[in-house]
């Protein structure tokens, strides 16, 4: 399986790492690398979530992590 990384902006609210990374467990999906780091805005953080995992079973998570109420903005890259 190829590897994905995710780059993931969120508001800095209690519980956002904890609900992104209960959807991948859901899923079943390991995460194989997390960071999370300050962004220029002091509201917003940037996730950089690293997952093994075929394109289709990724599509959907992408889809549910853009519903997740602290998710701002969503970029995939393959490596």
């Amino acid at each position: 399986m190829p590897k994905h990384t995710l780059l993931v902006r969120v508001e800095n609210k209690s519980g956002a790492l904890t609900r992104i990374a209960g959807l991948f467990s859901r899923r079943g999906f390991n995460i194989d690398s997390l960071s999370v780091r300050p962004t220029d805005e002091s509201a917003t953080s940037q996730m950089t979530i690293v997952v093994d995992v075929d394109e289709r079973p990724l599509e959907q998570v992408i889809q549910q992590l853009d519903k997740l109420v602290n998710v701002i903005s969503i970029q995939e890259r393959s490596v």
